[in-house]
């Protein structure tokens, strides 16, 4: 799948680099080599920095000779409900329309819903001489609360969101209690990239029946010692003068330009045991002044004998290098861009009777979910704040509808038109309706469906503003692999990715032949090749790491998938006009 950085598991295609998923603190994106690096030792993945401005209107004042004396506290809400506190302002001294200048720096996880809580109080005199991060908040005046999410700000087009202040202790609505808004911008501090194109020749042959598969991994040395992999480029297959696609590096990756950076050429071996053709210490400025001398560098192998590196007759070219700005997946999402989010739901024979408990459509009296409304909620309670209408095509496969016929695409709603449904609940509600209305029969087929996405996200392009994502969730094998490879390979030149869940304990292989993580871009039955990899899946898991399911890991890709798509057609986010914020 998407999150396997490939020393141990291989997948041939590129990962990391200032093009893939932009969620992590530097501009580029949460890249799964650099996740790899931060797991393994057991530390906290990077994601992009948020710092929150805040500034309110109309405070209570609770001071009797002067005005109120007002601070700003921010706390994230857990999944158990508990409040933790991310910072707090310095205190404005005889003010009811602060604008503090403290800034609170709060990670942004496009995956997961992400609830902030906000608290202002009323600084008692007594206390101005102490920093705000002893204060005991229980010594000081309450003045209000207001909470939204994350994602409510950052979607905004002045990445500016206005709330009233209440107090939960029956007085909302008797009086005023004030206005907070809260203003986000990243802490990105240069969008500037390098984007190269590098080849190498006369590599070692480290292959007995055919040439070597090679492919590059870049990493980062850090001053504690060892390295930190930024960047892999897709595998080369059979060729010892192998070519690679154009490479970008985001300068929160590599620091400076003369920062030294470890090179390192393998041969892929699909059993993950990659063997090390050569390799180089370079830095940027190293590369760029290659790129300028038209010269090369030779690859190197370490040697046991007098302690000094083999010197290779392979050696590594730039072809091409140059600096450039990048836009990051907020600047898109903030200047009017959506996701605009679809299902389909397998309604095969081999889910089981829905009347029996143990279907997987099986509906729950006690209100516990089953996987196909799991991973409904997961995905549509994240996308839902990136589509302003919240209007979602639903729809089922597999099913006899009430007309007798057996369908591989219906209208989940029952509507023989319409198969927009609103928001998630209706999803919700589509779904458990159609349970009593569609008997399960099959085969599994996914070609109609991803049809229908295709025309929607076609029908679209004219606007430039719209990304598509299918959620299919299934529980079966399919039919049509090959009719659902040519409607992917289709798909793959449309603003457009396809989350595929499978639930159950079906044999879920074949789908990894779609996920294309094994470097093999799909290919239709005309031999057309698709233009990139447009589909994730995973087989439904409880919650894994306390924190995140498995659902919504599957979203970490899709900023990256975004991005993609629209730096391949050199759409830049829209210019900023000046709105009024959301009250």
């Amino acid at each position: 799948m998407g999150h396997c950085f490939s020393d141990l598991e291989g997948g041939k295609q590129a990962v990391g680099g200032a093009q893939q998923r932009p969620t992590s603190a530097n501009d580029g994106g949460h890249n799964d080599a650099v996740d790899f690096f931060y797991r393994s030792r057991g530390l906290q993945p990077l994601f992009t920095q948020i710092e929150l401005s805040l500034s309110a209107s109309n405070l209570l004042d609770r001071d009797i000779t002067s005005k109120s004396d007002p601070m700003a506290v921010v706390y994230a809400k857990k999944i158990d409900g508990k409040l933790e506190e991310l910072g707090r302002t310095e205190v404005v001294l005889n003010s009811l329309n602060p604008a503090w200048i403290e800034k609170v720096t709060v990670a942004f996880q496009f995956e997961i819903v992400q609830p902030l809580v906000f608290h202002v109080y009323d600084v008692d005199t007594k206390y101005h001489n102490i920093p705000v991060k002893t204060l005991k908040l229980k010594d000081q005046e309450f003045l209000g609360e207001a909470t939204c999410v994350l994602s409510e700000i950052v979607t905004k087009q002045t990445r500016s969101l206005t709330l009233n202040l209440h107090i939960k202790n029956g007085h909302m609505g008797l009086r005023n209690f004030g206005a907070l808004t809260i203003h986000a911008e990243e802490t990105v501090a240069s969008r500037s990239c390098v984007e190269m194109i590098v080849h190498c020749s006369h590599l070692d042959n480290k292959d007995l029946f055919s040439k070597s598969d090679p492919f590059l991994r870049i990493s980062r040395i850090v001053e504690a010692g060892g390295s930190v992999p930024i960047f892999k480029t897709e595998v080369v297959k059979n060729n010892l003068n192998p070519i690679w696609k154009p490479l970008c590096l985001s300068v929160q990756q590599f620091g400076s330009k003369d920062n030294p950076l470890i090179i390192e050429c393998f041969d892929f071996n699909s059993n993950g045991n990659h063997v090390l053709i050569g390799k180089l210490q370079k830095s940027v400025a190293d590369l760029e002044k290659f790129h300028k001398e038209r010269s090369g560098a030779n690859l190197t192998l370490p040697s046991s004998h007098h302690g000094r590196d083999k010197v290779l007759k392979g050696q590594l070219f730039v072809d091409q290098f140059c600096e450039k700005q990048q836009y990051s997946f907020l600047d898109y999402i903030s200047s009017g861009f959506e996701l605009n989010f679809m299902v389909a739901i397998d309604f095969t024979a081999s889910n089981g009777n829905p009347r029996n408990p143990d279907s997987l459509h099986y509906i729950d009296p006690s209100g516990r979910l089953n996987s196909y409304q799991r991973a409904i909620l997961e995905v549509g309670e994240v996308i839902q704040f990136y589509d302003s209408d919240r209007r979602f095509p639903a729809w089922g496969f597999g099913g006899r509808t009430c007309d007798g016929t057996t369908s591989h695409c219906f209208n989940l709603n029952g509507s023989a038109g319409a198969f927009e449904v609103e928001g998630v609940e209706g999803i919700m509600a589509a779904y458990s309706s159609a349970l009593h209305n569609v008997a399960l029969v099959g085969p599994t087929l996914f070609g109609q469906v991803i049809n229908k996405a295709a025309q929607i996200a076609g029908q679209s392009i004219s606007y430039n503003n719209k990304y598509f994502v299918l959620l299919i969730i299934t529980d079966g094998v399919l039919t049509d692999l090959q009719e659902t490879k040519d409607a992917l390979v289709r798909a793959s030149d449309l603003p457009l990715s396809i989350l595929i869940v499978g639930v159950g304990g079906a044999d879920f292989t074949q789908m990894e032949v779609l996920d294309a993580d094994d470097g093999r871009r799909l290919e239709s039955s005309t031999g057309r090749v698709a233009t990139r990899d447009i589909v994730q899946f995973v087989p439904m898991r409880e919650v894994h790491s306390g924190q995140i399911s498995v659902v919504q890991a599957l979203l970490e890709e899709l900023p990256g998938q975004f991005l993609t798509y629209m730096r391949g057609r050199d759409i830049k986010p829209r210019p900023l006009h000046v709105a009024p914020t959301s009250a």
